[in-house]
């Protein structure tokens, strides 16, 4: 099927390659009537059940009905209409004029980081994690907001973001699996948001995109430097283990390097604080001597001050 697209927004090869690595064309054992649309086939991986493996007809026939249906295989998604809606939703966000108005939003943990991104280079805002009621609706909360447009990871995640746009009328775009609910949903992005690879890609070309739109970046392969890999969720575990390692290898580092060598010989010209050469000091003289039994040049008569008080009486 060919692109509706024009030419210089239609995906290169790389970007479908990266799709396809990210495993966005992933979907999930159920489809609603909605994401039919986007749905490329259902690959067939089904298991098969013996008629000797039932206790009676019937129940072999209930069985393998069964089966067909729970194990039928998931459903793939068409990578070339992920495209086309992400340079859709692109459009509209680039069409915001005040970047501020727009809101990112993820309860799902696979896309804190992503919108926390998206939010630094587009200029939005980000919620990520628990999404306090009343954001949207009540304007007494500390959270108030009045967005013109909002973005969600997961419509089942974040379906009360969704409901309270609704309520306001408010746009959404959200990244959709085949298993998603579309009501009130505006634009949807056909793709696997349950995995942290396919989901921090996602908002990694709906950010280069929009920095396109506007004319931030140039149209170029390498016109953007930031690396998708900065969209990916960190486990905290993983990353507490690496700094532990950085630090055992900054200790050894500190242990192998060898003793700094301190030069003790000192200038002829020795000043405060140094250590004077030992030929210049005459150890034969004496030193010098202080006679404490005697008098001090200026000392007073303290005996002749008393008799002239007395003899005043």
């Amino acid at each position: 099927m060919a692109s509706k697209l024009p030419a210089i927004l239609n995906a290169t090869d790389e970007d479908i390659t990266l799709l396809l690595s990210a495993q966005t064309h992933i979907g999930t054992k159920n489809c609603e009537t909605a994401m039919e649309p986007y749905v490329w086939k259902r690959r067939p991986d089904g298991t098969s059940i013996s008629k000797a493996s039932a206790s009676s007809y019937s129940a072999y026939c209930y069985y393998a009905a069964f089966v067909r249906f729970v194990h039928l295989g998931i459903h793939i998604i068409n990578v070339g209409k992920t495209w086309e809606k992400v340079v859709l939703a692109a459009r509209v966000i680039a069409s915001i004029q005040n970047p501020s108005d727009v809101v990112a939003i993820s309860a799902r943990p696979y896309g804190q980081r992503a919108v926390l991104k998206f939010a630094q280079h587009t200029g939005a805002v980000a919620i990520a994690g628990r999404f306090t009621p009343g954001s949207f609706t009540n304007y007494i909360t500390r959270s108030f907001k009045e967005p013109r447009l909002i973005i969600v990871t997961d419509p089942r995640v974040d379906h009360q973001a969704i409901r309270e746009a609704a309520y306001v009328n408010i746009p959404v775009i959200a990244i959709c699996d085949t298993d998603a609910p579309l009501r009130f949903v505006d634009v949807a992005i056909p793709g696997n948001n349950k995995g942290r690879h396919s989901t921090g890609l996602l908002w990694w070309l709906l950010s280069r995109e929009v920095l396109r739109l506007r004319g931030t970046i140039p149209r170029t392969s390498d016109g953007w430097s930031v690396m998708v890999d900065m969209f990916f969720y960190r486990d905290p575990e993983e990353v507490d283990k690496a700094a532990e390692e950085a630090k055992a290898v900054e200790a050894s580092a500190e242990v192998a390097a060898p003793a700094p060598v301190v030069d003790w010989e000192v200038s002829a010209g020795a000043g405060a604080g140094t250590l004077a050469p030992a030929d210049a000091i005459d150890w034969s003289a004496e030193p010098a001597t202080q006679d404490w039994a005697a008098e001090p040049a200026g000392g007073d008569n303290w005996g002749a001050a008393a008799g002239a008080a007395a003899s005043g009486w």
